[in-house]
């Protein structure tokens, strides 16, 4: 069986008339950065879905990938600190 890869471009939208225009899950007011951060609390998904009956399974997912994307495709670079004293 093969694995179908989770893309979020179908499920997470960025419209500036929608929660000023943060990432959302499409066709609900549900910011992407609500559900990880509710993921970083406590991860049961019966709890999020009981909170957030419109989400679903693929949406969170969606949430996630979207999240792997954003951090994959920053650049850090340390910070250069002025020495005390």
């Amino acid at each position: 069986m093969i694995k179908e890869t989770v893309t979020y471009k179908d499920r997470i939208v960025v419209d500036p008339d929608i929660m000023a225009g943060k990432p959302v899950v499409r066709g609900t007011r549900i910011p992407v950065d609500l559900v990880l951060k509710r993921l970083s609390e406590d991860f049961d998904l019966d709890h999020l879905f009981a909170a957030y009956p419109r989400l679903t399974r693929e949406d969170v997912q969606a949430c996630l990938a979207y999240a792997n994307q954003v951090v994959a495709g920053e650049s850090l670079y340390p910070a250069t600190l002025p020495l005390l004293g």
